[in-house]
């Protein structure tokens, strides 16, 4: 019983994948380019983490962020969604350009193992680090991403709550 449950899921998971081209977890993988040294841009992430940190903002999905760690170029921190109180795994990857500039990987996965949509939330929990910070608005900004990375990110909704 329990081998077809799986097989249903699987199957079903297959399906949706192929049909709306989303990852099969909801999920977000984001890259970007920005003008400023990874340290430069890694702190205002940090920053912008802190300044977001538990419930000190509200309730909407511009708080309850958690700082966890940055080693190696590595920065893992998490988000929790207001209502519904999901984690998201937040991950960034710093890699020196130039010695003006910085590429970032970032990373965001739903904990909760069932999760396939998510309305954006796993985007947003990204971008509004990005938008919050300013880095969007610094010299040679750019964002790459598209739905097959990104969990619905074409209907993004991220001034939600």
């Amino acid at each position: 019983m329990i081998k077809n449950v799986f097989l249903f899921f699987f199957t079903i998971t297959q399906v949706f994948h192929s049909c709306l081209c989303y990852p099969l977890h909801a999920s977000c993988n984001v890259d970007w380019n920005f003008e400023l040294s990874c340290e430069a841009t890694s702190q205002k992430i940090i920053n912008q983490i802190d300044a977001w940190k538990g419930d000190n903002c509200g309730t909407g999905e511009k708080c309850r962020y958690t700082f966890i760690s940055f080693e190696n170029s590595v920065l893992k921190a998490t988000h929790t969604t207001p209502v519904k109180n999901y984690v998201d795994d937040l991950t960034f990857l710093f890699k020196p350009k130039s010695a003006d500039g910085c590429l970032v990987n970032g990373n965001s996965r739903s904990e909760t193992w069932y999760a396939v949509l998510d309305y954006g939330t796993n985007y947003c929990n990204l971008h509004n680090l990005i938008t919050g910070s300013g880095l969007n608005e610094t010299a040679g900004y750019r964002e790459e991403t598209e739905n097959g990375r990104c969990t619905q990110y074409s209907s993004a909704n991220c001034e939600k709550y």
